[in-house]
C-alpha cells in the first residue's frame, strides 16, 4: 500500500549499535516497545542517553519467563586532570 497507513514510519528504529560510543542526550531507540531503558539510559518511547559512553545491551528474564532487553551506558573514564 503505497503512502498508506500500512506503511511502517522510517524513523522508529534502534539508531545505535552495541560497542557504539555516544554523547550525552543522544538517541538510542525510538518507537520500539522491545527495548528498555537500563543504566544510564532515560525514556519510555524514544530512549536517550544520560552521560557519554559506549552502549551495552542486556537481557534478563522476567518473572513472568519473558526476556527484555535493555540498552545501558558504560560511562567513560574522565581523563585525569594535571596540575
Amino acid at each position: 500500500m503505497a503512502g498508506g497507513f500500512s506503511t511502517p514510519k522510517k524513523d522508529e528504529a534502534i539508531k545505535v549499535s552495541g560497542g557504539q560510543t555516544v554523547k550525552t542526550g543522544q538517541i538510542l531507540c525510538r518507537g520500539i516497545n522491545t527495548y528498555k531503558a537500563g543504566l544510564n539510559v532515560k525514556g519510555s518511547g524514544t530512549l536517550f542517553a544520560l552521560c557519554p559512553g559506549k552502549v551495552t545491551f542486556t537481557r534478563k528474564k522476567t518473572p513472568h519467563g519473558r526476556f527484555r532487553t535493555f540498552i545501558n551506558i558504560t560511562p567513560l573514564e574522565a581523563p585525569a586532570k594535571e596540575k
